[in-house]
């Protein structure tokens, strides 16, 4: 990369850390009166709100958890595609988008970098660069939960399946994806997963939280 992409790039990835570091969570807990940071779980994800809050406001976090990470994403690849931006080799533009993304909803700037464990963004950005399989991973992921009640466990299951994923339809060029990218995929998913290591114990000893559906269809 010249000089030139690297600031261009640097400053991407700061708008990106930005966008992602909105706290949507905690913002509609506040507009109905909670502080999800010291209620529930103590996150300000999607999970969380729904805990606290309710369903469909929960609904409404995810949505905006997934654009904060789905449309710089989409936007970036938008404007290297009409030559707007140099293309790095490899995917690195987007790359460096979806780490600033998900780690601005991982640690907000807004929050003291405190913040959720970035699935929904992740998810988002995802699927700006490799629709079928984010939305693959997606369906695991209500696989998952429906079967369980674990969010946790399926959003692990889905991270762990994103690289195989990605892979699978890249081989059948849906779309080509470069091995830069692949690897970035693996070392994303795993960082996902060490995010619900707390989960991982709680799943372990038998005490996560885990929702059950009501007879109105609800958890």
């Amino acid at each position: 990369m010249t000089f030139t992409q690297i600031c261009l790039y640097g400053a991407i990835a700061g708008a990106g850390y930005l966008a992602g570091s909105i706290p949507f969570g905690y913002l509609i807990g506040r507009l109905y009166g909670h502080d999800v940071r010291k209620e529930g779980s103590g996150n300000i994800g999607a999970t969380n709100v729904t805990r606290v809050v309710g369903p469909k406001a929960g609904k409404v976090c995810f949505a905006l958890d997934f654009l904060k990470g789905f449309l710089p994403v989409l936007l970036l690849r938008v404007g290297i595609a009409k030559n707007w931006f140099p293309a790095p080799a490899g995917g690195f533009g987007e790359a460096v988008l979806i780490v600033a993304v998900v780690l601005g909803h991982m640690f907000t700037i807004y929050l003291k970098f405190k913040g959720g464990k970035g699935i929904a963004t992740a998810l988002g950005a995802v699927t700006a660069v490799t629709p079928y399989a984010a939305l693959t991973a997606f369906a695991l992921w209500a696989a998952v939960f429906f079967a369980t009640g674990y969010v946790s466990l399926g959003s692990i299951s889905a991270a762990l399946a994103l690289p195989f994923l990605a892979w699978g339809f890249s081989y059948w060029n849906r779309p080509h994806l470069s091995p830069a990218m692949l690897i970035f995929f693996a070392v994303l998913a795993l960082f996902a997963v060490w995010k619900h290591r707390s989960n991982i114990r709680r799943l372990c000893n038998g005490t996560e939280s885990r929702f059950i559906r009501k007879k109105n269809g609800e958890a």
